[in-house]
């Protein structure tokens, strides 16, 4: 025993010396308490599970490098949003104008409540599910709701992965297949394809080659065989990567996640070079300023700053869990933050350098179509050549000179001009176009690079791009799953791994049915939205006013060696659960405003038309939104009436290795030192089968011996320096 405890002070001194029980139990030799006189649960000791609980505790998976861990959270929260829903928010609401309100809550909701996911998953080094029943155990449901949401976000993200395999592989000839449309024989007739006629090579190519998609949602038209064997490979894929559990996926994210920097740079300087870049970019970064006093813009800024850092989903935790406890997380939440928002101002100056060639090349057709018009007028003498200015050349016709003829026609024939049907060809009606999502990456984006010189190797490299972007985006959530139900329930991981994306599978073949689009959209509309706003307020309050923020801005200063700025008290307790609250309450005035439809492809018109969901498919849809909802109330409930454990009320003693962890057993509150002090095995009260209530984190206990802000009770005994003793 050391020389300067006070056991050993009293054995050499006559002075009267109080040793408390945390002196006492600080300086005794490890025992387990399953072994030792000191069991009093009636449990059986288990040689073999206590060897996997400390396998568990002290063998956690742990990333290979800093870079690999910093690869995993960019590849997770950089995703196909950044490529294909960003630049259209920013087009949509401002141009450059649409980045101010962006940043400003980028730094007061996004990066704080990024921060605080990677400091309670390296805290506690649970998924999930763990951390939020560590944390407070009545709110325990927000892991399961983040489980289930990853799920539902999982089975058509994938679906997406497999379009763009489909298309990967159709790039690998010349010309690519959607450059022009299809000649079909009408007996003895070569015709082009109507559908085709009608709207565009690259929009037919989409519909009708790939999603061969049927007129509405109620016609289901069977499964496509082709996509069915793309989701396959996507799910394969996802897989082989998350088998190992990220001993696998940290290896694959050197690839997914810095291979789509190298095609966005490619991109840039391809694009720059094109004829009509320019025009695209500065259409873009013209900044509206009135747009910044519209509620809507902030609304749906707040929303991709949401969806963009990959909040409530759980990976952010799972990922995070897997680090070492003194990792300044505090960097790398700042660093992923900027990169992800670096990353979207890179992809938006890619996309509208490629849509202002596009723009320019569709400007010039339709000066060329109309230029033939104009020449018809003129030879059937529906206009007169006095009309025409003379400095004019049909041969050479610009799109100045067109504008100005087009002006001078307008004027004079002002009663007949619509019958000539004459369009204005103005390039900034072209870059108004204001495409999203799959519009813009499987119609206007391969659209324009039908027009570039070798075009199979852009399309390659783009389709290769968003594969990677999925891919890292998928093992993000699919680890927002598997974490948190391997470390709850002890299941083997490559077996859980195999059947949870065998099972995806399964479940995702409704999306690869001729109206698997149209579930796309729903799910996409309507799984997540609501229940993450719900799950990431919850998580809030949980830290900040159950947990307490001063606890827990005291243990991030023991792990990190600092003290964060008080920047981050202020917006976990006050600003974020605000601004999290009035999103919320946007999110369902917009659910309850906008009307609950999706755009339908009609074959016989070749155009999109909206159409409201039938009464079964609404049904399909509130049931996502409840089910993905149902774990926070039900599991609230179950613990609030003492229905299942909450795991705070089992009290047991045991070392480890220098550490205390402590488990709480049913024991009468008078007892529990007397169980400590006993020196009898026969002394020891038998546990009592009394009811205890819950002691949340911040109650006091009567084993707090001591004032020491240890642990999460804080009580003075508990010696655990980390927190899965405690779980």
């Amino acid at each position: 025993m050391p020389k300067n405890s006070k056991v050993t002070q009293r054995e050499h001194s006559s002075e009267h010396v109080t040793e408390s029980v945390a002196d006492l139990l600080a300086h005794q030799e490890p025992v387990d308490y399953k072994r030792s006189v000191l069991n009093v649960t009636g449990e059986t000791w288990d040689k073999q599970k206590e060897g996997d609980e400390d396998l568990d505790a002290e063998n956690r998976p742990a990333w290979n490098s800093k870079l690999q861990y910093i690869l995993a959270q960019i590849g997770y929260s950089v995703g196909l949003g950044n490529v294909w829903r960003f630049p259209y928010l920013c087009q949509k609401n401002g141009g450059g104008a649409y980045l101010v309100p962006y940043l400003v809550l980028l730094i007061i909701i996004g990066l704080p409540l990024f921060f605080l996911e990677l400091a309670v998953g390296q805290r506690i080094r649970r998924g999930s599910i763990g951390v939020w029943n560590y944390i407070c155990p009545r709110l325990g449901g927000i892991g399961y709701a983040s489980c289930l949401v990853c799920f539902f976000v999982g089975l058509y993200y994938n679906v997406i992965i497999g379009w763009s395999i489909f298309y990967f592989f159709k790039s690998f000839q010349y010309p690519l297949p959607w450059s022009e449309c299809p000649i079909v024989k009408n007996g003895s007739v070569a015709v082009v394809e109507t559908e085709c006629e009608r709207s565009s090579a690259t929009t037919y190519f989409w519909y009708r080659e790939t999603l061969d998609i049927s007129n509405s949602i109620s016609e289901s038209g069977g499964l496509n065989w082709k996509m069915t064997l793309c989701l396959l490979v996507a799910w394969s894929l996802v897989g082989l990567a998350m088998i190992k559990g990220i001993q696998s996926s940290g290896k694959v994210m050197y690839f997914s996640s810095l291979f789509p920097y190298l095609v966005l740079v490619c991109f840039l300087v391809r694009g720059l070079l094109l004829r009509g870049a320019v025009d695209g970019i500065m259409h873009m970064f013209t900044p509206k300023l009135d747009k910044m006093l519209d509620p809507q813009v902030w609304r749906e800024a707040a929303t991709q700053v949401f969806f963009a850092l990959g909040l409530g989903f759980g990976g952010v935790i799972a990922f995070s869990s897997y680090n070492k406890q003194d990792n300044n997380c505090h960097f790398d939440a700042t660093l992923v933050s900027f990169i992800n928002f670096f990353t979207s101002v890179l992809a938006t100056l890619v996309v509208f350098a490629v849509l202002g060639f596009k723009a320019n090349i569709m400007n010039e057709k339709c000066v060329v179509e109309n230029a033939e018009k104009i020449l018809g007028y003129l030879n059937t003498n529906v206009l007169s050549h006095d009309l025409i200015p003379p400095h004019v050349n049909f041969s050479h016709l610009t799109a100045k000179d067109y504008n100005e003829m087009y002006r001078v026609i307008m004027t004079v024939k002002e009663g007949h001009f619509k019958e000539l049907g004459l369009d204005a060809c103005l390039l900034e009606d072209e870059l108004n176009k204001s495409v999203q999502g799959t519009g813009l990456a499987f119609i206007a984006f391969t659209e324009a690079m039908t027009h570039f010189p070798a075009s199979p190797f852009w399309s390659v490299m783009f389709f290769l791009m968003l594969i990677n972007l999925g891919l890292g985006s998928m093992i993000g959530t699919m680890s927002g799953i598997t974490t948190p139900i391997i470390d709850t329930f002890k299941v083997r991981k490559e077996v859980f791994t195999v059947g949870c994306c065998i099972f995806a599978f399964i479940v995702g073949l409704i999306f690869v049915q001729r109206s698997g689009n149209y579930f796309v959209t729903m799910f996409d509309d309507y799984s997540a939205t609501l229940p993450l706003t719900v799950v990431v307020i919850l998580e809030n309050i949980a830290v900040a006013w159950i947990y307490g923020t001063k606890k827990f801005m005291q243990e991030l200063t023991e792990m990190l060696g600092f003290r964060p700025y008080q920047f981050y008290y202020y917006t976990w307790k006050y600003v974020s659960p605000i601004c999290m609250a009035v999103l919320m309450t946007a999110s369902i005035i917009q659910l309850g405003v906008s009307p609950p439809g999706y755009s339908a492809w009609i074959r016989e018109e070749a155009a999109e038309k909206f159409l409201f969901y039938p009464t079964w498919a609404m049904a399909i849809l509130i049931s996502l939104i409840i089910l993905a909802s149902l774990p926070l109330p039900l599991v609230f409930i179950l613990r609030q009436f003492h229905l299942v454990s909450d795991g705070s009320n089992a009290l047991s003693v045991t070392y480890k290795k220098g550490r205390m962890m402590k488990d709480i057993s049913n024991l009468e509150d008078n007892d529990e030192t007397r169980f400590i002090l006993s020196k009898v095995p026969s002394e020891t009260p038998s546990p009592m089968p009394t009811h205890r209530s819950y002691l949340g984190p911040g109650s006091n206990s009567p084993m707090e011996m001591s004032s020491a802000p240890n642990g999460r009770y804080g009580s003075g005994y508990l010696l655990a320096s980390t927190p899965e003793s405690e779980l």
